[in-house]
């Protein structure tokens, strides 16, 4: 398939050309341990103060997953935290081998949380090859479970519970409530997901399209979808739980926020998925920004088309948690 990609912001093009020098387009599973320095070298340190100069408490705890292993969450609550006050779990990124819970995505999430008066719960999910499939999952799921069973520890309303995430984030946060619609597990009043990584099948037109351009492409999704379901990856056998495009229903799900770039591999699954969310009877809001590459409000958040696009989460999720 040749077809040629979508032309880019122009603003966004000119920080793309920087972010090129980093990260390479086609990132392969030789390069992993790069990808992780370097983006452990960008993510804020523990020194780094990240409750917006004293507007957050920010506490360590651990939740129990369920193989036995220790699941590391970060939370952050405010003094004037009541018994109303909602929680917005998150997931963060990192094409399922990479990433922290507390990267470069917290102060934008503490600035709605502060905003709508919410406890922000990160989990520290544990990374493929190491744990393939389904350890990432599981730990997001034991993740939630723990946030919605301590909400009076950190002073929350269980009923008033967000799910969001980036990238692979977005695409764990998906398969989370997937799983917590087929257990009968914690119910959220939306899902969150900022261009999510969701089919492991890397096989569509935008996924062709941006090979070799961009922030990951094609190569890149090949690596991070065979790190986590190893020879199974794009093959029949590959559960709704590790990939949420491959569910056969999407009814029953919490409305959903989901928005993704026109120039980047996610775009036409990321449509697809909204689109079959609708055909479900369900509620989705979808923003494609043009000429957005992957993850481009974090690369380039001073850029025009990066303010408009996080300007339009918080209204959403302040319709979401006053419904």
């Amino acid at each position: 398939m040749s077809v040629p990609p979508p032309p880019f912001d122009p603003e966004l093009a000119a920080a793309l050309a920087a972010v090129g020098e980093e990260i390479p387009s086609s990132v392969t599973p030789e390069m992993l341990p790069a990808l992780r320095a370097g983006g452990a070298a960008r993510a804020p340190g523990p020194a780094v103060d990240m409750t917006l100069d004293g507007s957050f408490q920010e506490k360590e705890y651990t939740a129990r997953g369920t193989d036995g292993a220790e699941v590391p969450l970060t939370v952050w609550r405010t003094e004037r935290t009541t018994a109303a006050t909602g929680v917005l779990y998150w997931i963060h990124g990192g094409g399922m081998v990479a990433g922290t819970h507390r990267g470069w995505e917290i102060p934008t999430l503490l600035e709605y949380a502060r905003e709508l008066d919410l406890v922000l719960v990160s989990v520290d999910y544990r990374l493929a090859p190491e744990h393939p499939h389904p350890a990432p999952v599981e730990d997001c799921y034991a993740g939630l479970e723990w946030s919605v069973g301590h909400a009076a520890e950190i002073g929350a309303d269980p009923a008033r519970l967000v799910v969001g995430g980036l990238s692979a984030g977005g695409g764990l946060a998906a398969a989370t409530c997937l799983l917590a619609r087929d257990r009968g597990g914690p119910q959220a009043l939306g899902q969150l997901l900022l261009c999510p990584m969701l089919d492991d099948r890397n096989d569509s037109v935008s996924s062709h399209q941006m090979a070799g351009v961009g922030v990951w492409d094609r190569v890149s999704n090949a690596t991070g979808w065979g790190a986590l379901l190893g020879d199974r990856a794009g093959g029949p056998d590959v559960s709704p739980y590790a990939a949420p495009a491959r569910a056969e229903d999407l009814s029953g799900l919490p409305p959903a926020f989901l928005d993704v770039g026109s120039a980047e591999t996610f775009r036409d699954e990321v449509v697809d998925y909204a689109s079959r969310i609708w055909k479900a009877g369900g509620n989705a809001e979808l923003h494609v920004w043009p000429g957005g590459f992957h993850s481009f409000d974090g690369f380039a958040p001073d850029a025009v088309l990066s303010r408009s696009a996080r300007q339009q989460r918080l209204p959403w999720l302040r319709r979401i948690l006053s419904d």
